[in-house]
């Protein structure tokens, strides 16, 4: 499965034209085939960054799945879909994600995702990118997968937790940044997450042994955003 991550800068007059078209036309579109199937329409968290950016990831089935995708946008039945949403925004860039080889799938089966705009809670994420060190990819990935994946877990263990990591992704060969990785974390602290914005990291976390100190070994450029769904986003 394939994973294609969009960051849309909107125009703040068009804000809601942008999301219906994704809400009324993308997301019945997709479901009317097999091919592939939004799965997150997410708000760039207000406070967080820059206004009016837009993130939404589209699942296709496979590599065909995804060229027939790209091309119903170039000259397809998308195209005319594809012209009206360029009318309400800025720009995108957009990059394709495949899970790394010890991350869970993000989704089992394509097929169960809703594909329906039925409401729910809002849910927020936090997407941590990760440009490790040159030549360093595979150091990275070892170090997550049996460091910072492991931290996690223990947090959780302990009731103390602010992150659930759902998947972990690295750029799909040709179509960006290969050292890159991607991880994806829903927010089921909020509580916490505010006493981690308000304070600094403490000193014990910061020791050889932990994971803000170890990390640095393998890398240390890296950005998070704090992702908000709509109340229609098919994953929450």
């Amino acid at each position: 499965m394939l994973l294609l991550h969009e960051v849309h800068r909107v125009r703040g007059a068009c804000e809601d034209e942008f999301e219906a078209a994704f809400r009324d036309r993308w997301l019945p579109h997709l479901a009317a085939g097999d091919d592939a199937r939004l799965l997150y329409y997410m708000h760039l968290a207000h406070g967080s960054g820059r206004a009016y950016t837009i993130v939404t990831v589209t699942a296709a089935r496979d590599g065909a799945a995804w060229e027939r995708l790209a091309r119903s946008i170039q000259d397809g039945p998308l195209r005319a879909w594809a012209h009206d949403v360029d009318q309400y925004r800025h720009g995108v860039t957009a990059k394709v994600l495949v899970p790394v080889p010890w991350s869970p799938p993000l989704v089992d089966d394509l097929d169960a995702v809703p594909t329906e705009a039925t409401e729910h809670p809002l849910t927020i994420f936090m997407e941590d990118t990760a440009w490790p060190h040159d030549g360093m990819l595979d150091d990275y990935l070892e170090a997550a997968h049996t460091q910072y994946a492991p931290s996690l877990v223990e947090s959780r263990h302990g009731g103390r937790n602010i992150l659930d990591l759902l998947a972990a992704f690295q750029t799909a060969y040709g179509s960006g940044r290969r050292s890159e990785v991607v991880l994806w974390q829903r927010v089921v602290d909020h509580a916490r997450l505010q006493r981690l914005l308000e304070t600094e990291v403490a000193p014990e976390f910061r020791q050889p042994g932990s994971w803000m100190h170890d990390a640095l070994r393998v890398r240390d450029d890296w950005e998070s955003r704090l992702l908000r769904t709509t109340a229609w986003s098919p994953l929450a």
